[in-house]
């Protein structure tokens, strides 16, 4: 992709999720993710019905007059994006692909963030980590985020998400708000995701495309895993095949809600043809 056209990509996207940002989410994001605790901003004279806890006896000993300390809440977070930048999602059948899907909800989360003062760091990752961009504010590096995911392109790269999550665990020393983008066609990552959780607080988000749950019966097919490269040639039309191809999704579906429920993480699934804006704001609304 050309800069010219980059540039242009890059403001369409800023302008709709900016938009959808400020007319959305910003509430919805600052009473969801809270701040790190209550530090101390100033004193000030005690009033009736105040908690005579908050009293700072020191400053009524010199004073001679009761005062009580005023806390604020630490309001500023370290936001980190785990992005799935595997090769399974190029695909896309109905609106947009998943990656334009998630390119969005990247560009919201970012905006969000720095909307309340919050950093905005990025993992991205396939079966390897593929860059990490350090947590910082400001409209420039969420505009700089938003480039490197458009321009980034692995080749038939499959999903690791433990190595994902692993290393946000070493990276990142401090504990930090992570939401975890992913379709998640992946296994053995309960560990990692339980551990992580542990330390992070930690939100998964599942992108997928109604495609990927229904094969269309068109008779002899050559189908290629976008993930290994490997063809095959399949009787779509064949009963057997559809009912096996519709279990494996179903089967999937549940052990990756359990998984989920078991570690005890926040989660949301969206669709490339549907509006991803009221699942958003129930998951904000279900954390709050």
């Amino acid at each position: 992709m050309d800069s010219t056209e980059l540039i242009k990509k890059i403001r369409k996207i800023e302008i709709r999720t900016r938009a959808l940002t400020q007319q959305v989410f910003s509430g919805q994001y600052h009473s969801a993710f809270k701040g790190r605790g209550m530090a101390f901003s100033e004193v000030r004279e005690y009033t009736y019905g105040d908690d005579v806890r908050s009293i700072d006896w020191n400053v009524t000993a010199r004073f001679n007059h009761p005062y009580i300390k005023i806390f604020e809440e630490e309001r500023e977070l370290t936001v980190m994006l785990l992005i799935d930048v595997s090769s399974s999602s190029l695909f896309g059948t109905r609106k947009m692909l998943k990656r334009d899907l998630i390119v969005e909800l990247a560009a919201v989360l970012s905006f969000s963030a720095i909307t309340n003062n919050d950093k905005v760091g990025v993992i991205f990752f396939n079966d390897t980590i593929q860059k990490f961009i350090p947590p910082k504010k400001g409209k420039t590096h969420i505009l700089r985020i938003i480039s490197e995911l458009i321009n980034i392109s692995p080749q038939q790269s499959q999903t690791n998400t433990t190595i994902a999550l692993q290393y946000l665990t070493n990276v990142i020393k401090k504990k930090c708000t992570a939401f975890l983008i992913s379709d998640f066609i992946d296994t053995d990552f309960e560990t990692a995701l339980r551990i992580t959780g542990k330390k992070h607080d930690l939100s998964a988000i599942q992108v997928c495309d109604r495609g990927e749950y229904h094969l269309p019966a068109l008779g002899l097919m050559q189908i290629q895993d976008m993930e290994s490269g490997q063809t095959r040639v399949v009787n779509t039309s064949a009963a057997r095949f559809q009912n096996d191809y519709k279990k494996w999704w179903q089967r999937h579906d549940q052990e990756l809600k359990e998984i989920f429920r078991r570690t005890g993480t926040d989660n949301v699934r969206l669709f490339t043809d549907k509006d991803y804006v009221p699942a958003l704001t129930e998951l904000f609304k279900k954390r709050r």
